[in-house]
């Protein structure tokens, strides 16, 4: 039985990976030198950082670019692995012995799908991972509003909270409006307005989850839209059950960018978002989510496309097919935010926005790989 890996593999697999990893050196250190280093420099000269934060800091943003150089690195890597192999007659010699462009491809085609995996799960742990340990080095306590707004059967507003700021379990300034069922010139107007001091995320008497206001003013609104009535109370508690957890995860999430969430919540975040309505957020947040599969599998094609282009003749230029991987990964990255906005705004639906780009790079690989003479 004829061995399947051979010498030959060996080789290839070898030269591959080692350019491989020199170009995600590379992309890693052009990425965090100019601007990231220096900062982190300038704070550490200043004192805001000790050395070993300094380097903590440098150490945990790592993962966020190794999402992005995992596929670089990987395209130039054949790229320039193949066009050597070219340059120097080898191909030549792995097909005078039989080995055709499928057969040569082979080992290239298992060291992209490692590094495939290895994208992924940048994804999925170790930039969710990096993101939390950067916010607790950092200490950043971002305040932010939030407004969550509960519908009835038919769709109309029962009752809405906006809090004003809030930082993980703390709330200021919340404000709760309760609707009334009656509708005037096609607005529903309200009943009572509530303005609480301060809140949190805890549990009622039926040790359910809820949120309990402190220091409450309330005011009660007639028809014609006086406050009538005012009250005051030291505790509360609003949003009881499901929809007091439904609400605080997301308003948590809210604050969050999809990369430091990992696979599991943001599914679980999506899900909410659609469950309560929140179109826009959902489509958005569906779209960033089917990209955490189809992205890491860009790797495969641009490894690909990376051989393809380094395929050439003995006198043909390097610069051509380099600019070729630039241009590619110049319009792959570009195009992202441009599939976000038309998810976002349902123009077209996140399944299209997400697979769409590799999609792409598959018909540019399939049409490419007709016009060479391989």
């Amino acid at each position: 039985m004829k061995k399947f890996f051979t010498v030959y593999d060996r080789y290839i697999f070898t030269q591959v990976l080692i350019t491989t990893i020199v170009a995600i050196l590379l992309f890693t250190i052009v990425w965090i030198a100019p601007e990231m280093l220096l900062n982190t420099i300038k704070k550490v000269l200043a004192g805001e950082y000790s050395p070993q934060t300094g380097v903590l800091l440098l150490f945990y943003e790592i993962p966020k670019i190794l999402g992005k150089a995992f596929p670089v690195g990987l395209l130039l890597g054949s790229l320039f692995t193949f066009d050597k192999l070219s340059k120097d007659s080898e191909l030549t010699i792995f097909r005078a012995v039989g080995m055709s462009f499928q057969r040569i491809l082979c080992p290239l085609l298992v060291l992209s799908f490692i590094v495939t995996y290895l994208c992924f799960l940048t994804y999925d742990k170790w930039i969710p991972y990096s993101c939390e340990k950067l916010s607790e080095i950092k200490g950043s306590r971002t305040l932010t509003q939030y407004i969550y707004t509960q519908k009835d059967d038919n769709n109309n507003p029962k009752q809405a909270v906006v809090v004003s700021k809030f930082f993980n379990n703390e709330m200021s300034d919340v404000i709760v409006l309760d609707f009334s069922e009656q509708i005037f010139n096609d607005l529903h107007g309200l009943e009572n307005v509530m303005v609480a001091e301060h809140g949190k995320m805890g549990v009622n008497e039926k040790g359910e989850p809820c949120w309990n206001l402190t220091n409450i003013k309330s005011y009660d609104i007639n028809e014609e839209g006086i406050f009538h009535v005012v009250r005051e109370y030291n505790k509360m508690n609003i949003l009881d059950g499901e929809p007091a957890q439904n609400a605080y995860t997301i308003m948590i999430n809210s604050t969050k960018r999809d990369r430091d969430i990992n696979n599991k919540d943001l599914k679980h975040y999506v899900s909410l978002l659609k469950k309560e309505g929140q179109d826009e957020d959902y489509r958005l947040m569906l779209n960033k989510y089917l990209q955490r599969f189809f992205h890491p599998f860009v790797c495969v094609l641009l490894a690909i496309m990376g051989c393809l282009l380094g395929f050439s003749k003995p006198r043909e230029q390097k610069l051509v097919g380099f600019t070729i991987a630039i241009a590619c990964i110049f319009g792959y990255y570009i195009t992202l935010p441009f599939f976000d906005l038309l998810a976002e705004k349902g123009v077209l639906h996140p399944l299209i926005t997400a697979s769409f780009p590799p999609l792409a790079f598959l018909g540019a690989i399939i049409a490419f790989y007709r016009s060479k003479d391989l």
